[in-house]
Parts: structure tokens; sequence; C-alpha cells
């Protein structure tokens, strides 16, 4: 069983709160738009990471991470992009592949609206942790957490860290 923490849309902030959920995280999953590296740094130095860059990220980011992060954890096949959309709302990128090749969680960010939803006709499950960090529209900060087990996906959590 892994503990996951999802999070997205740091814009270069972290704070205390967010380093005390990942501290309780076995995984800790970042959906884009870290902003400074410093974040994932920090985050690295508790807990495993995997993540993606998004569109606010440098060269740096995107030299450090992928735009797509696709693996498998306790037999679920997860996808994560930055913007990736959410069921019958796919980006143009990625429309083609999630359709042909589905994974069982696909992880989004970039709205900054936190959403949970199955996509019945692919069979998989997308998630979208909203945004945690204090630059955007958004009005509380918002991340998951949940566990992967034996190829299921349960305890899913919504984390509100307050408002900007």
């Amino acid at each position: 069983m892994k503990k996951i923490l999802l999070l997205s849309d740091t814009h270069s902030y972290i704070d205390d709160r967010i380093l005390a959920y990942a501290r309780q995280a076995d995984e800790v999953w970042h959906a884009g738009d870290i902003g400074d590296l410093n974040v994932t740094d920090k985050l690295k130095e508790i807990k495993p990471l995997r993540a993606v860059f998004g569109n606010i990220d440098n060269h740096e980011a995107r030299k450090e991470f992928p735009l797509n992060n696709r693996f498998i954890c306790e037999g679920v096949d997860v996808w994560i992009t930055h913007i990736g959309g959410y069921p019958n709302k796919y980006s143009p990128a990625i429309k083609e592949e999630i359709t042909e090749n589905p994974p069982k969680l696909f992880i989004s960010g970039h709205s900054h609206i936190l959403k949970v939803m199955p996509d019945k006709k692919l069979g998989l499950l997308h998630m979208n942790p909203g945004a945690c960090g204090k630059h955007g529209f958004h009005q509380v900060r918002t991340m998951l957490r949940f566990e992967v087990e034996q190829a299921e996906i349960k305890n899913l959590e919504v984390i509100e860290l307050g408002t900007r």
C-alpha cells in the first residue's frame, strides 16, 4: 500500500502545512506549475517525488521533469500531465492517446479547480487536486490524498489549506 499526497499549481509557494502533509505520505505527486524548484527540492528531501512541468515552469523545471509522467503504482496505471482536461473535455494534445490507451488514474492540474470524476466511457478515474499555491483565481488552496493498494484507489480525502 502507498499513501499518496497529490498537489499542483504551487507557483513557487510551499509552507510548513504542505510539508507536514508530505511527511505523512509515502510519495508526493505534483501535477505541474511548480514555479521555483525550491518547492520540489523541499518535497524531495522528505519523500519520493513524481512530478511534471507546467506551462509557467522554466527550462530548469522542464529539464528535470517530463511533460507527461506515466507509471505503475501498486498495480494502478497512472498518467500525470499538467494540461490534460477532464472526461469529455480532454486536451487536444492527449485526446487521441488517452482514448487509445487509457490509464486507470488520469491526473492533471492547470485549472486550479479541484475535481475528481470517473470517465465511465474510458474506465478511468480523473483527479485534479486544485491549487495549493497562493497565485491564481482560486479562493481555497487544496490538495488530495489517497491510498493505492492492490490495483485499487481508496480512502480519498480533500485537504483544504485555507484561503490565499
